[in-house]
């Protein structure tokens, strides 16, 4: 199974966040359309398109509210930093169980969610936020939610995500020519990258880019091997890896 890492953004300026002090009690009792006034309006959306819909609707304003509030006081890239810490935690199936269980009571979640948010050194704003949807029964949103932010991040940054998988790690210089390539290509401002250890390519790397990844360059020995087996009409002859 293919294994998702991060990896740094090259080819743009990045900012460390500022050590943030914790600040739980205050958090618990900031107002919900104060700290996030955009979100209340866009949250008034229909149920025309049935549950899924109104779910992607839900989870695109709740991203588009945190990227407002985190423009509006320069904290963009450090948000962005957050967002990446999180969604570190809650790919993990245990955790998000844990706080999507109804038998578990907001406190009890609220303080598994502090601890998140102390080891981890979130933003005020990030912490809050994360807060709001336990409050607002809307955490079973949170994969959503981080995916929507990145979308939006992207698109204020005109950033290209482009996702590189490889057998092995890939070394630092490699992926950085990687990112000038897919600049080129782009013509994107920056150029963001995530890697994914998949050991099915057998060797060399691919690299998926542009919308939902539409865009696909393969330089897999597996791809090579395939093109091979079909010129050799041994298409039902599944490779072993």
């Amino acid at each position: 199974m293919a294994a998702l890492q991060h990896t740094p953004i090259y080819l743009q300026s990045t900012k460390s966040p500022p050590s943030i002090p914790r600040t739980t009690t205050l958090l618990h009792n900031l107002s919900f359309s104060t700290t996030f006034p955009s979100l209340k309006l866009k949250l008034a959306v229909t149920n025309n398109g049935g549950g899924l819909r109104m779910a992607a609707s839900a989870a695109a304003s709740y991203a588009t509210a945190l990227a407002d509030v985190a423009k509006s006081n320069s904290t963009l890239d450090a948000t962005s930093n957050d967002v990446e810490k999180i969604e570190r935690f809650f790919t993990q199936p245990e955790v998000l169980d844990f706080f999507i269980n109804p038998t578990i009571g907001t406190e009890k979640k609220r303080q598994v969610l502090d601890e998140i948010i102390a080891s981890s050194n979130l933003l005020p704003h990030t912490a809050n936020f994360l807060n709001i949807l336990v409050d607002a029964n809307r955490i079973d949103l949170i994969r959503e939610i981080l995916k929507e932010f990145e979308i939006v991040y992207n698109n204020i940054t005109n950033t290209e995500l482009a996702v590189v998988s490889s057998v092995v790690t890939l070394e630092s210089q490699h992926l950085a020519q990687i990112a000038k390539q897919v600049q080129k290509l782009t013509g994107a401002k920056n150029v963001r990258l995530k890697t994914v250890i998949d050991p099915s390519l057998v060797a060399g790397f691919t690299i998926r880019y542009g919308d939902s990844g539409s865009k696909l360059i393969d330089m897999s020995v597996k791809k090579q091997l395939e093109e091979i087996a079909a010129q050799l009409d041994l298409g039902d002859i599944k490779l072993g890896v």
